[in-house]
């Protein structure tokens, strides 16, 4: 099969790659980039462990093609740290227990942080709504969603 070559911006770097016209963007982010934050769940959409940003929008990297990002900017769950300091949705994640398992939470960051990206202020209805799309097995999402609500708090004091 005749390999594809695509551009992309990821964490803030471009990067470069032949890959074939069949490959999924989340086999691109952990094989290719070696990227391996971004979880493979199900490979069917529907449990949002392979959730990123790309152009502004969290989308199931297991429902698009590699080659559907060319030209795009991606952000990954590696790409929400700077300098080494985790990012404040991060550290919600982590002061409020929001994690057990940890296999859900890259996507679950990256659904909150698009979603915290658009509504700075949402309520707890909201907050679940937002984050209807990802599947933890572990918790009751109560931890979770007053995570993601801490994380608002933490967004407007810092970054």
């Amino acid at each position: 099969m005749e390999k594809i070559h695509i551009s992309l911006k990821v964490n803030g770097e471009r990067k470069e790659a032949d890959v074939e016209p069949r490959m999924l963007l989340v086999h691109f982010i952990r094989d290719v980039l070696k990227l391996t934050g971004t979880h493979i769940g199900c490979d069917t959409n529907n449990c949002g462990a392979c959730t990123v940003v790309l152009n502004g929008k969290a989308i199931k990297s297991c429902s698009v093609f590699a080659v559907q990002a060319d030209g795009s900017e991606l952000i990954t769950i590696e790409g929400l740290s700077k300098e080494g300091k985790m990012h404040p949705i991060q550290e919600a994640f982590v002061e409020k227990f929001g994690l057990q398992c940890g296999y859900c939470t890259p996507g679950i960051i990256m659904t909150a942080y698009w979603f915290l990206n658009k509504n700075k202020d949402p309520t707890e209805e909201e907050i679940k709504q937002a984050i209807s799309g990802n599947l933890c097995r572990c918790t009751g999402y109560t931890k979770i969603i007053e995570a993601i609500k801490y994380a608002t708090q933490k967004l407007k004091t810092s970054f």
